[in-house]
């Protein structure tokens, strides 16, 4: 069972940036898309970006153009690159699997990203 460790959060002023990482306990190469996501208190998890094993990449729209996904399967690590954040890109943030037939592995700790001025 793969496990994933998130880092990189942290506090920030609105229109900076930063640069999260995702960790995979053992290699990713044969998952097809890898996904980050982000939840704050109360609400659901959302997905708000997905890299496939080709590098075909999506995202939720109020992202699009700030946020990038990548992915190094040869580090079994996966990225996302956030500039011009908002306020309203608090939450606490999770990478996983996207279950496009199965299920999700199990829901690291995540990275808290907090963008306030």
């Amino acid at each position: 069972q793969l496990q994933f460790v998130e880092s990189g959060g942290g506090l920030v002023q609105p229109g900076e940036s930063l640069r999260l990482s995702c960790a995979a306990s053992g290699s990713i190469s044969s998952i097809f898309a890898m996904g980050w996501y982000r939840q704050v208190p109360g609400k659901q998890r959302d997905m708000v970006a997905l890299i496939t094993s080709a590098g075909i990449t999506d995202y939720k729209s109020s992202v699009e153009g700030r946020f990038t996904i990548s992915r190094d399967n040869a580090k079994n690590t996966v990225y996302l690159q956030m500039d011009n954040l908002l306020p309203e890109d608090t939450a606490v943030y999770y990478c996983n699997n996207v279950p496009y037939s199965g299920t999700y592995y199990a829901w690291g700790q995540g990275t808290q990203v907090t963008v306030s001025s």
